[in-house]
């Protein structure tokens, strides 16, 4: 045993970069919600970038060291304290045995906590991560559990790291289709110039947007279910959109009026209820 949760806070996770390449079987990509905040985390403490960590919600989490290790976290603000003195966030930190490792709630939403050795755990189909959804890979994390972590190694150059910070309004680039022609004009229209606010029923498998518009539908025959990738933005029945995550379902039979950049899921991962949300037209040929 290397730590012992002695509080697992709000959602504790473990987490690497997922395990994609099974939609065939049913499976969701999962892994972390911002995988280049946990490859940062990872290179921070010697890590190879896919090594599992712990993504952690809101804060709140207690976990007792029974050996020195090297951590870092990453992703949003939480605070980061060890042997209760408050720590930088995202540089390496020492942790000797016995001490007390928190992260405590913060300005950001969700972040990663990597740990010299990375964490032990199964793996399913080549990957540690918690699927929310299918249920596979490890359990969630539970206070009491005990957590082991594989062998330290010499640190990889740690690039810089940069906070995802909480914004008046968030913009998400995506391109439209590819069933954005179920949809009337004034619904495309809409989709563009509207304000919509994230809802509390978001998670890990959708970030879903409340508003006052509805994106009117111009066919209304029943749609076969498709393939869904991660950043699919779905329309059901109500008229509003939700932005699939990495425990997305592999099929949805609800047309796909845009898929988001890849980049812009980061983003999703630190939404929080009552945020506001604009789409923004992404042209890949165009310079950002």
């Amino acid at each position: 045993m290397t730590l012992l949760v002695e509080d697992s806070g709000t959602l504790l996770l473990v987490q690497d970069l997922g395990r994609p390449g099974h939609a065939h079987l049913g499976v969701p990509p999962s892994g972390a919600l911002d995988p280049a905040a946990l490859a940062l985390a990872n290179r921070l403490v010697g890590n190879p970038e896919s090594a599992a960590g712990l993504e952690v919600l809101l804060g709140g989490v207690r976990l007792r060291a029974h050996r020195s290790m090297r951590v870092a976290l990453t992703g949003g603000l939480l605070d980061l304290r060890i042997g209760s003195r408050a720590r930088p966030w995202g540089t390496a930190q020492s942790v000797r045995a016995g001490d007390l490792l928190e992260v405590l709630p913060g300005a950001g939403l969700r972040a990663w906590l990597a740990v010299g050795g990375g964490i032990e755990a199964p793996q399913t189909l080549g990957s540690r991560s918690t699927d929310t959804l299918t249920g596979l890979g490890p359990p969630v994390v539970r206070a009491g559990d005990r957590l082991r972590t594989g062998d330290a190694s010499t640190a990889e150059p740690p690039g810089e790291a940069t906070a995802s910070v909480a914004r008046d309004v968030v913009t998400l680039e995506v391109v439209t289709g590819p069933r954005d022609d179920w949809f009337t004009d004034r619904a495309l229209t809409a989709f563009f110039s509207t304000e919509y606010v994230v809802s509390p029923s978001s998670n890990r498998t959708a970030v879903r947007l409340d508003s006052d518009v509805t994106l009117d539908r111009r066919r209304h025959e029943e749609l076969l279910s498709e393939g869904l990738v991660t950043g699919s933005i779905q329309v059901a029945n109500n008229g509003r959109p939700l932005v699939f995550l990495v425990d997305h379902p592999v099929t949805g039979g609800y047309p796909v009026i845009a898929v988001m950049d890849p980049a812009g899921l980061a983003t999703c991962a630190q939404a929080r209820p009552g945020d506001r949300v604009r789409f923004r037209r992404w042209r890949p040929e165009s310079p950002r």
